[in-house]
């Protein structure tokens, strides 16, 4: 089998073979490199080959760079890769009308190797970090999907609970980044279910007082699935496991846990988790209305649910109700 490079990709884009000469000679021990010498030849390798980064010149014949970065971040298939603009205009206007174009740095001509070798290394390690931010997402996600198959729901439950839970908190003065990192721990709330026996999960009647008290083991059960680690996302999420069954009166389980001892984000959950549970049709029960799903959450607003985090899921039901139906099953 032919030896396949898995160093990163580098395209780089420039009309002179003089500067991409250069260009090669800095960067090619250490990267892939693609080359192109006009603005459709990048668009066309940049949608085919799919680059880590692209190092672009401005001054074209045609379609010039900044019209290059443009399309490029039009297209969802492109919009991701990060563009460099290497160019000898290097008044300040022009490096504000480049990163408002959407480029993430400025590299002015002559270009210096060690300047270049430093830039690309930097933008290439946050690429490696958003790599690494999706995928852990998609393996919570993976993990939160397995425990809500054995429950009869759908895998687009917690994709719609995660971002309800999300838009609450931002209302309820979360920063972005902790609502983010909710919306990343959300799916792992109701883990504990693998670890319940199916035929009490799947009853289609109402549970006896054995069957009850295994099935208010979950919580527990997912925070020792979670496990404790240092990471704020997963402790996040082994509270959340643990409280989002728990009741803003105190009559929740598995602690009876009572208004703010409650963690905020297992708060949080509880909304997210039953609107969704209510507007969602299942193979025992049909969908309730949202009007009728809203109705019982300011119904139970001091009793199963904080009433200030009702608000704040009131307050931005208009959003709620556009995600559930752009994730409807």
């Amino acid at each position: 089998m032919p030896f396949k490079d898995r160093r990163p990709s580098i395209l780089l884009v420039d009309d002179e073979p003089a500067n991409l000469h250069v260009l090669k000679h800095i960067l090619q021990d250490d990267y892939r490199l693609l080359f192109a010498r006009d603005g459709e030849r990048a668009l066309e390798l940049a949608s085919n080959e799919r680059p880590q980064l692209i190092l672009l010149d401005v001054m074209m014949p045609g379609t010039t760079g900044h019209e290059v970065c443009v399309r490029l971040k039009a297209d969802p298939q492109t919009e991701a890769i990060p563009v460099i603009f290497v160019t000898a205009l290097s008044n300040p206007e022009d490096e504000a009308l480049g990163f408002e174009l959407g480029a993430v740095d400025y590299i002015s001509k002559p270009v210096s190797a060690p300047i270049v070798r430093a830039r690309v290394r930097t933008h290439l390690s946050l690429v490696r970090a958003d790599v690494l931010r999706q995928t852990r997402l998609n393996i919570v996600q993976a993990l939160g999907m397995a425990a809500e198959y054995k429950d009869n729901e759908t895998g687009l439950h917690v994709i719609r609970m995660s971002h309800f839970s999300r838009i609450i908190a931002l209302e309820a003065g979360f920063s972005a980044e902790d609502a983010e990192e909710l919306l990343h721990a959300a799916p792992m709330h109701d883990v504990g279910k693998i670890g319940i026996p199916d035929a009490i999960l799947q009853k289609p009647g109402k549970l006896d007082a054995d069957e009850w008290a295994i099935m208010q083991q979950h919580p527990d059960i997912g925070a020792r699935i979670i496990g404790e680690h240092d990471a704020s996302m997963l402790q996040m999420a082994r509270r959340i496991a643990l409280g989002h069954h728990e009741k803003w009166d105190g009559s929740g389980y598995p602690a009876g846990l009572a208004g703010t001892d409650i963690p905020i984000e297992a708060r949080i959950i509880a909304i997210a988790d039953v609107f969704d549970a209510l507007t969602s049709e299942r193979p025992y029960k049909r969908a309730w209305s949202v009007e009728d799903a809203v109705a019982l959450i300011r119904e139970q607003s001091g009793k199963h649910f904080d009433p200030h985090l009702v608000n704040c899921f009131l307050a931005r039901l208009e959003e709620i109700i556009e995600i559930r139906d752009r994730w409807a099953e």
